[in-house]
């Protein structure tokens, strides 16, 4: 193996990219052919590596990818992706030439924004793909009125743009409640029927809304938190058309054991104090990893069986008490299954009081990737490296 390709530490995620296969394909099956999935691949792929999974997700059905800065689109370019990519975050005027020599796709978020992109895209005698961007009522990056939409479409030179889509995005399409997302729908609608002639991609569903919504798809979708086997939002996970089938597990392994005498106080602050003679394991893993403080006390699986994590969790270790001695090196799961047992992203997210997202993309780049496809280890990225 190269260097790059090493890890020498206990501590690891794993990533299923038959996973992510799965579920790109299963939302391919309910596409009508003309409809596109953009694969979003921004902040590393949800922490589960940018790369590996466009690489699975452009195989298994995937048209399209997305990133949210023009740094991600390079990193990825670099790495030898030259798929169709969009940008959508904001994008300075000042590197739209980087974009345009990097045949990457931007976003139009105002009228000031294509006057400027304009001047400089001439100069340099360049063309580059764009889709306008409408907000509908994120209250984020886009055009808020129609008028400003039509002094956009009227300010774009062919020579200079293409105008390949429109797009919106949803404030609560993960929610139970519909309503909002409705309305939503119709302000993006009546802008979208009054374009003289409409460009070949029109979207506005992320996941939730892929995933829920059959009529309001358009000509393509956006596809994130479910291509990585994660429910949108708990309250709607019920209501989704099949199994979600999540690509990450974290785990790591026992660096040593002791038995303390009751009355042992256990970490920082001394918080934790046993109360009989107890069994405390030590793991190589901490905040500094995306394994947070506030979760002392969250469970942890050592032999298909639940323990708890006690003591305050430090920057790169944290204990877990164990019901009898077990032997160093035993590996122990935090995120995924470990015998019969399971612990999902959920549950943690639930305990760190946040959502999925949060969880997965914390992960820090220093817990090396190992990338499987049919249970077989095909890569090993270390972010250190």
């Amino acid at each position: 193996m190269e260097l790059q390709d090493l890890y020498f530490r206990n501590t690891w995620l794993e990533i299923d990219l038959d996973a992510i296969a799965h579920n790109v394909s299963e939302m391919k099956k309910r596409l009508m052919n003309s409809e596109k999935i953009i694969a979003v691949i921004k902040a590393n792929a949800y922490g589960h590596g940018d790369v590996q999974v466009a690489k699975a997700a452009l195989e298994s059905g995937a048209d399209y990818l997305a990133v949210a800065f023009l740094d991600e689109a390079i990193s990825i370019r670099r790495k030898g992706i030259d798929a169709p990519t969009i940008i959508y975050g904001a994008l300075s005027p000042n590197y739209v030439e980087i974009a345009a020599e990097q045949n990457l796709t931007v976003t139009v978020y105002s009228k000031k924004w294509i006057l400027e992109a304009s001047r400089i895209l001439r100069e340099k005698n360049l063309r580059i793909k764009i889709h306008i961007k409408i907000d509908s009522g994120m209250g984020r990056l886009g055009v808020r009125s129609s008028e400003e939409f039509h002094e956009i479409l009227n300010l774009i030179d062919s020579e200079i743009f293409e105008l390949e889509g429109v797009y919106t995005h949803f404030s609560t399409a993960d929610e139970l409640d519909e309503t909002y997302v409705h309305e939503q729908v119709e302000i993006f609608k009546k802008i979208i029927d009054s374009m003289p002639c409409k460009p070949p991609m029109i979207h506005c569903s992320n996941s939730a809304a892929a995933l829920r919504f059959e009529n309001i798809r358009f000509t393509a979708v956006r596809f994130g938190i479910g291509m990585y086997g994660l429910t949108p939002a708990v309250g709607i996970k019920n209501l989704l058309p099949y199994e979600l089938k999540p690509a990450l597990s974290f785990h790591t392994r026992l660096s040593q054991i002791k038995k303390v005498t009751a009355g042992s106080r256990i970490s920082y602050g001394a918080r934790y104090q046993s109360k009989e003679d107890e069994w405390i394991g030590t793991l190589p893993v901490g905040y500094a990893d995306g394994w947070l403080r506030k979760l002392t006390g969250q469970e942890v699986l050592v032999n298909g069986k639940r323990v708890p994590i006690v003591g305050t969790i430090c920057m790169d270790q944290c204990m877990i008490r164990l019901p009898f001695e077990i032997e160093n090196g035993t590996q122990v799961t935090l995120i995924g299954k470990n015998g019969n047992n399971n612990i999902s992203v959920e549950e943690v997210a639930e305990r760190l009081d946040t959502i999925n997202y949060e969880v997965v993309c914390g992960i820090s780049v220093r817990v090396p990737r190992i990338f499987k496809r049919n249970g077989k280890i095909i890569e090993i990225k270390n972010g250190l490296f």
